[in-house]
């Protein structure tokens, strides 16, 4: 592949590895290639990962490393997406600035839409996207509008959403970065196509090309009638063109080819004809080509004839990523015959043809239900190729719709696709032909032939839906233990898609036929329109910094991170980045695929016999670890040798030679299990088996029994949270290197953790800590799961490198990673309430289940963390709340951005929703009425003051003109039957605080050298929070030093010993009041130096400071804020100080399919002094678009035997730029108290995730109002996350009455839930 090409062979680093699928963009580069008969050059974005270095013969490769250096120059793309702040851990950088190169390549003034196409195929987890779209914006003809004019105003002129301006103009600021500055964009100053491949292209004497390795050939044909020779040799072998789908298959199922044909550039393959019947292409002709060339059609025919293109339109813009779609061919697509293609079942209703070709001639085949089941008499013949397909143009009279749902708007692979074709021969509406497919509920694409025939000859009216709803229903019949699971979704989508298509044919008959066709009920017009979709924009408020302040003093300003130009130019260093060690071996794990089992034997004889490989361990070479850490509580094995408790505990590890051997080694170790009982997956199995971990958690306040007594009304509820997978773009990810003395040995490893990591590789080698030194210098996201696991990661590679003295990588691939890390707690709350009828809530009884896993981690700890905030911004007089940490037989969960919060407020914010309910008042206003006031106390009887609580709750209401919108959100429900608005506001209280003293210790060291320079090291791990920008900023405040002269290298156990974990939101806080320490004895030492020369400069000090022996170095240290709990009394002072916000989000749902959109989002947040505006909004925003995933995506799918489907972004989807609100307006609360925090600052990395929840609350608000309407009763319970499966099945309607269900217990289902 070209991937490990360019990282491994010619050490090109800046392209990524993020998930070897094409899912993720992280390694994105630019193909061009020439065409000597259209004399045009086409460059377009590819996924390195998946492009075979086999097929680039005659192409120009251009990765990050090209475009632009810090060594020579920046181009346009990277500087902007460096100074929006469009970076964080900087991982996923280089593919968004390769996506967005490419598009300026060919369109240098690109639209808005454009844009968002182009970054449909890359993922990032940090930023939450709006400071890349900002960057792109920059680039776009208009700049800074919505480019949505509504009533012909623009945006900018009317205010925000007609409202006037911010009036305080003078303190507040909108702009993080200045657009003044930037480089122009010069596209004659962009790298040229080399003239010796335009000159090889002309030439055409090529013949056949053959590449061959020891296990594979690889043959590229440049005719047709090689082509046909070679299928003629090798009949059984693939015809690859883009390698999406045979490379997956090949990575991910391990399929083997050891011959692969892969034609090259034959122009028979990608014709493009334009018949009198239609359009021929070619089989080659890429998806993205075909987009385009139907674009063209349909702009250029008229309608009648190009329905059929519509409708393939409709659904190229969303198949997959931009890279994939130039990847891709139509031929590849069609002939791979996946059971969710999206192109398949509309080609199929559409009567198109397969022109076929071999040595015996050509043949046209249909592409009908019988190829897409692969029968033999309807298929290709082994020696025969696909040349074209012909799509017909469609007729008068004839209509054809797609439509399609998946788990995210955008590359996503379909739950249900459908394509759908009727025609009418005449205008007396009478059906003369009809034809309906289905994708992604069947192992093929299906046909429903004989509903349609039994309808033929029926006029369009009520009846025959009805009639054709059941015949369906009836012939695409799913199994309840359907594989993909969701049967009753699937089985609702056939019908709902099928009352769209009636109501849109409906429709344009209509229209073309006033009189004979009666008009949609108005109720049903709401079914056709597409869910609210506007360009996005975006307006940022916050406080500038100081007036009073220094002019050179950096705090407060929003200065751009400090490796951000070195992200965005793939110079930045990462752990897989760093340069090959001489004779390196690599290190890959075998996991356990049994859930609960005792192993009865280990084979590793056939591994260990293949070539490249060292050694393999088990857990009987490691020995067992002694002394007990915080988290290793019980796992004191680190590879298992006797019994598994989970699917991906680590059994053993190999090492080879290289990563290809190491892998295929692993694949053949043989491991003999013996299942064991019983297998405990759920919190609710757990509970029946009462498997705990030890201790319970209790939380009490006030007295709850004599509370029930008084109070007017009690409910009882419950709501389940599903986990959620951390997704950093850089997995897990180590080099161990012996220094070949005195048993040293250096970690470098991508941690959150480096002391944890030092300590349990000692006890791995049996040497004292002072001889294991942990360096990290920068992680590509973490958020919490690179604290444990990655130290049991580390120990067992350190133990390979001490045994073998060399030194061994280990990288894991992204679904070993998901698999064996583990990730957010699932929960299960219980709750019973004693309210009044105002709805003030006097009594609240609470349970809290969290399913830990096979081992403890950090799961209590999470529980406690849960217990102490759950009551987020309430005051409950009289609160009981106890808490388990669940032993089940999944991987262990650990720690992920919130700890406990995010399910605990969830729990909480539910309890609330239903109250409301019951008091039938608007959940806000039971909100409010519970929030604590001014001077309160909090459960654990710590003193808290909450006034900016209520100003940001008051400013999120004027921000976001709640009243207003809410009337509209009515307005628009009362005349909408199938799509719904929802409005839902949200506070947030977080505390900061990690429960001791002893785990907010920190410590700094800065050295001034003679040159005045500065460099500071502290015990904060940069992953993509900014920390290290923002202990620059520290030191260039306190030594009134420029930031140009304070340099800042990494994190290690060398420089600053004893550090805790970073996390907690309070890296910056902690490291920061230890630089500042430091910086003020050296400031203290100094003052007599600087007193006597005042003008003098850092040099002219610093050398006189050495003159008269003074240290130039000193250590800073912070001991930690006062902090305790004690459990047995419930009482304590364990946070800090607290974070205070809003959130309102508004959401447009699609009640047929249970789509949904984000429209709009406020954000009003209470941070403090801001240190860097630019990096704290980036951390709310990021968190934000993470906690809206949580609620509403991320999902994990689990097989009854334990075993974890959803291992990459091809199954598991967070979101991505299509799923941001259109709209999203953040501000902070100008800064009021002084604190004895750094600078008055608050930390924010976490607080923000909780607000995503506004967004399943609105959500929740739209299915009430669907609900509602259909005079549904009941409380409505919803868990989360809230996918359109749930929001499908909560609007009840005739269609999801309709379908069969199921008994439970009679099936096996696909997956249980988590």
């Amino acid at each position: 592949m070209l991937l490990p090409y360019l990282r491994k062979k010619l050490r090109l680093t800046g392209t990524k590895y993020g998930c070897g699928g094409g899912g993720c963009g992280a390694c994105t580069v630019m193909i061009s290639r020439y065409n000597p008969i259209t004399k045009k050059i086409r460059h377009y974005p590819a996924n390195a990962c998946l492009t075979p270095i086999c097929s680039l013969y005659g192409a120009a490769v251009t990765t990050v490393e090209g475009i632009g250096s810090t060594k020579t120059r920046i181009h346009p793309v990277q500087e902007r997406i460096a100074k929006c702040h469009g970076t964080q851990c900087g991982f996923c950088t280089p593919g968004m600035v390769m996506s967005l190169y490419t598009l300026l390549r060919n369109h240098p003034e690109p639209t808005l839409t454009q844009l968002n196409d182009a970054l449909g195929g890359n993922l990032c987890r940090c930023t939450g996207y709006r400071p890349i779209i900002n960057a792109c914006k920059t680039f776009c003809k208009t700049s800074g509008c919505c480019q949505s004019k509504e009533n012909g105003v623009c945006c900018l002129d009317q205010g925000i959403n007609g409202l006037p301006e911010f009036e305080e103009g003078n303190e507040t600021s909108l702009k993080l970065f200045s657009e003044e500055e930037f480089l122009p964009l010069d596209p004659t100053q962009e790298l040229i196509f080399p003239p010796e491949l335009m000159t090889m292209a002309e030439k055409k004497t090529q013949k056949t090309r053959i590449f061959g390795s020891d296990r594979m050939t690889w043959i590229s044909p440049v005719t047709l009638k090689e082509l046909l020779e070679a299928k003629v040799k090798y009949p059984q072998a693939p015809v690859v063109m883009g390698n999406t789908s045979v490379g997956p298959d090949m990575k991910f199922k391990g399929i083997f080819h050891p011959v692969i044909i892969s034609p090259d550039r034959i122009e028979e393959l990608s014709v493009v004809n334009y018949t009198d019947n239609g359009l021929t292409l070619g089989a080659a002709v890429s998806l993205a080509e075909v987009k385009d060339i139907l674009a063209n059609v349909t702009r250029k025919l008229p309608e009648e004839k190009t329905q059929m293109y519509h409708a393939l339109l409709k659904h190229l813009e969303t198949l997959a990523g931009p890279q994939i779609r130039n990847m891709a061919s139509l031929g590849g697509h069609i002939v791979s015959r996946h059971p969710d293609s999206d192109l398949n079942p509309l080609l199929a209703v559409g009567n198109c043809t397969l022109n076929l070709l071999s040595k015996e001639g050509r043949r046209q085949i249909p592409l009908n239900e019988q190829f897409l089941r692969k029968c033999p008499s309807a298929d290709l013949k082994p020696e025969e190729i696909l040349i074209s397909v012909n799509i017909p143009y469609s007729r008068k009279w004839e209509f054809v719709s797609a439509f399609r749902q998946a788990q995210r708007q955008q590359n996503a692979l379909a739950i249900v696709n459908s394509g759908m074709r009727v025609c009418f021969g005449k205008g007396d509406g009478i059906i003369r032909e009809l034809s309906i497919a289905y994708g992604g509920v069947g192992p093929t694409t299906i046909l429903a032939n004989n509903s349609c025939q039994k309808l033929i000859g029926r006029p369009w009216n009520e009846e025959m839906l009805d009639a054709a709803c059941r015949l369906i229903l009836d012939e695409v019949s799913l199994p309840g233990s359907a594989p993909g699971g969701r049967v009753e979704f699937k089985r609702t989508l056939i019908v709902s898609f099928l009352f769209k298509f009636y109501l849109e044919v409906s429709q344009i008959l209509k229209g073309m036929d006033p009189v004979h066709y009666p008009s949609l009920a108005s109720k049903n017009e709401s079914a056709l329109e597409d869910l609210h979709s506007r360009h996005y924009w975006s307006t940022l408020k916050y406080q500038n910094a100081d007036p009073k302040q220094l002019s050179q003093d950096p705090v407060g300003h929003p200065i751009m991170h400090l490796s951000g130009i070195k992200h965005a130019t793939g110079e930045a260093v990462y752990c897989d980045d760093m340069p090959v060690v001489d004779r390196e071996l690599f290190l890959t794990f075998v996991t356990s695929s049994r859930a609960h089992a005792k192993i009865v034997s280990i084979d590793v004889s056939a591994a260990l016999s293949l070539p490249g490989v060292v050694d393999i361990l088990t857990g009987e070479h490691l020995p067992s670890i002694t002394t007990t850490f915080d988290f290793l509580t019980d796992a004191d094995q680190l590879l298992s040798t006797d019994e598994v408790s989970c699917v991906g505990q680590l059994v053993c590890a190999v090492i080879a030679d290289s990563e290809v051997q190491a892998r295929r080694a692993a694949q053949q170790v043989k491991i003999v299990y013996q299942d064991l009982e019983p297998v405990i997956l759920t919190i609710e199995e757990a509970i029946q088996n009462k498997s705990f971990f030890e201790p319970e958690r209790k939380l009490e306040y006030g007295n709850v029994d004599e509370a029930f007594k008084v109070v007017d009304q009690i409910l009882e509820g419950e709501i389940h949270m599903g986990g959620q997978e951390h997704f950093y773009m850089e997995t897990q990810s180590m080099l161990v290197v012996p220094k070949g003395e005195d048993r040293e040995i250096d970690v470098y490893v991508s941690a959150q953790f480096p002391k944890y990591i030092q300590d349990i590789t000692a006890s791995v080698l049996k040497v004292s800590a002072n001889k294991v030194m942990c360096h990290v210098k920068r992680v590509g996201g973490a958020f919490g799961g690179k604290v444990t696991k990655t130290g049991v990661l580390a120990a067992i590679t350190a133990f390979a490198a001490n045994k073998h003295g060399r030194p061994v990588r280990c990288i894991l691939e992204r679904g070993e990673d998901i698999l064996i890390t583990g990730g957010r707690h699932p929960y299960l709350g219980k709750y019973k309430a004693g309210f009044m009828n105002d709805g003030r809530i006097l009594a609240l009884d609470m349970e809290h289940y969290n399913n830990a896993g096979a081992f403890l981690d950090e799961s209590l700890f999470v529980i406690e963390m849960g217990l102490l905030k759950l009551e987020n911004a309430y005051k409950f007089p009289n609160l009981r709340c106890r808490g388990w940490a669940c032993r089940t037989n999944l991987p262990s969960n650990t720690a992920l951005r919130g700890f406990g919060f995010p399910q605990a407020g969830l729990i909480t914010e539910a309890c609330i929703t239903e109250v409301a309910a019951k008091c039938g008042l608007p959940p806000e206003k039971v909100r409010m009425i519970n929030m604590y006031k001014e001077i309160d106390q909090t459960p654990y009887k710590q003193e808290i003051n909450t006034k900016n609580l209520t100003q940001c709750w008051k400013e999120c209401m004027a921000t976001s003109s709640y009243t207003l919108r809410k009337a509209a959100v009515e307005k628009f429900n009362s005349e909408n039957y199938w799509k719904k608005k929802g409005l839902a506001m949200v506070p947030l209280k977080y505390p900061i605080g990690l429960g001791s003293v002893a785990a907010g210790q920190a410590a700094a060291l800065v050295h001034i050298y003679l040159d005045g320079s500065v460099l500071v090291t502290h015990g904060g791990i940069e992953m993509g929070q900014g920390v290290h920008t923002k202990m620059i900023q520290v030191a260039s405040r306190e030594l009134r030093m420029p930031l140009s002269s304070i340099h800042l290298r990494g994190t290690s156990t060398e420089t600053i010993p004893n550090t805790n974990p970073s996390g907690g939101s309070v890296v910056a806080d902690l490291n920061g009041l230890a630089v500042k320490d430091a910086c003020q004895t050296l400031l203290k030492r100094l003052k007599p130096i600087i007193s006597k020369n005042p003008k003098g400069t850092w040099k002219d000090w610093a050398q006189a400071a050495f003159n008269e022996s003074i240290s130039l170095s000193a250590t800073g240290y912070f001991r930690g804020y006062e902090s305790n709990i004690n459990w047995e009394t419930g009482e304590g002072h364990p946070f800090e100080y607290f974070v205070y916000g809003a959130a309102c989000s508004e959401v447009e749902i699609d009640c047929l399919t249970g789509a949904h959109k984000n429209i709009r989002t406020d954000i009003v947040m209470d941070v403090g002094y801001s240190i860097n505006p630019a990096l704290d909004v980036g951390q709310i925003e990021g968190a934000f678009i993470q906690g809206m995933g949580l609620y509403t995506i991320e999902e994990l799918n689990y097989s009854p035997q334990g075993v974890l489907y959803t291992r990459g972004p091809n199954q598991y989807k967070i979101p991505a730029i299509c799923d941001i609100p259109m709209e999203l307006h953040i501000s902070f609360l100008p800064p009021s108290e002084n604190s004895n925090t750094l600078y008055s600052s608050k930390g924010l990395g976490e607080s923000g995730i909780f607000l995503g929840c506004s967004v399943f609350f609105a959500i929740h608000d739209a299915i009430r109002a669907a609900r509602q309407e259909r005079g549904l009763p009941g409380p409505l319970r919803l868990n989360s996350p809230l996918t359109p499966e749930k929001i499908r099945m909560a609007c009840e309607d005739k269609f999801t009455k309709m379908i069969p269900r199921d008994e439970p217990g009679s099936y096996v289902p696909w997956s249980v839930p988590i």
